[in-house]
């Protein structure tokens, strides 16, 4: 049987309570923030944040995991076309490390909610996770990598991402700092050292044409 539609009224709320959450949580942690902050913001009764969340640190979840997924569809639409996995792992780094130099708002909400999207069946990791697979099964990649590959490469693209947050850097500099990590990432994986040097350099004269 198929579940009832949501109706627009529910839709109206749980968007004005993201809307919210989204511009308190670019201010401050989700504990330095108030449910009773969230509702006023947001023009709706308290009773209805338990209606769509089931505490605080779900609904900073969610918010981030909203943002992760316009990120993906950002990384799937730089990644169309391309079928090397080493490749499209460095082309999800890039991806990132420009979102943060052009979204830099969106990635402290996302950076501040990221606690459930780490593990290696999580659905947004579904891209990295299915990459390494080819990785290892074209023997490019160290067998270490089926089972700790997407923690390895999405810890190492976090990083990058909370930098550019934080640095705030030139284009230029910020493509240094991919190159320099997509080499130890690719390396740390297996990659030979001359395909991740090529791979590394390519990336980042796309993030600094």
């Amino acid at each position: 049987m198929a579940s009832a539609a949501i109706s627009p009224r529910t839709q109206r709320t749980r968007s004005a309570l993201l809307a919210a959450g989204f511009d308190l949580l670019a201010q401050r942690p989700i504990d330095a923030i108030a449910i009773d902050d969230i509702v006023t913001r947001a023009g709706v009764a308290k009773g209805s944040f338990f209606n769509h969340f089931s505490d605080k640190p779900g609904f900073g979840q969610a918010l981030a995991a909203e943002v992760r997924r316009a990120l993906e569809a950002r990384v799937d639409a730089a990644n169309a076309h391309v079928t090397d996995p080493v490749e499209r792992l460095v082309g999800g780094m890039q991806v990132a490390i420009e979102f943060a130099l052009e979204e830099r708002t969106q990635a402290i909400v996302m950076m501040r909610g990221l606690e459930a999207s780490t593990g290696i069946d999580h659905e947004l990791n579904r891209g990295i996770r299915a990459d390494l697979h080819r990785l290892v099964t074209a023997g490019l990649a160290r067998p270490e990598a089926v089972r700790s590959g997407v923690r390895f490469w999405l810890g190492l693209c976090q990083v990058a991402l909370l930098n550019t947050v934080e640095r705030r850097p030139t284009r230029a500099e910020a493509a240094e700092r991919l190159r320099e990590m997509a080499v130890l990432g690719l390396t740390g994986l297996g990659v030979s050292e001359a395909r991740a040097q090529a791979v590394a350099k390519e990336a980042a004269s796309r993030l600094n044409p």
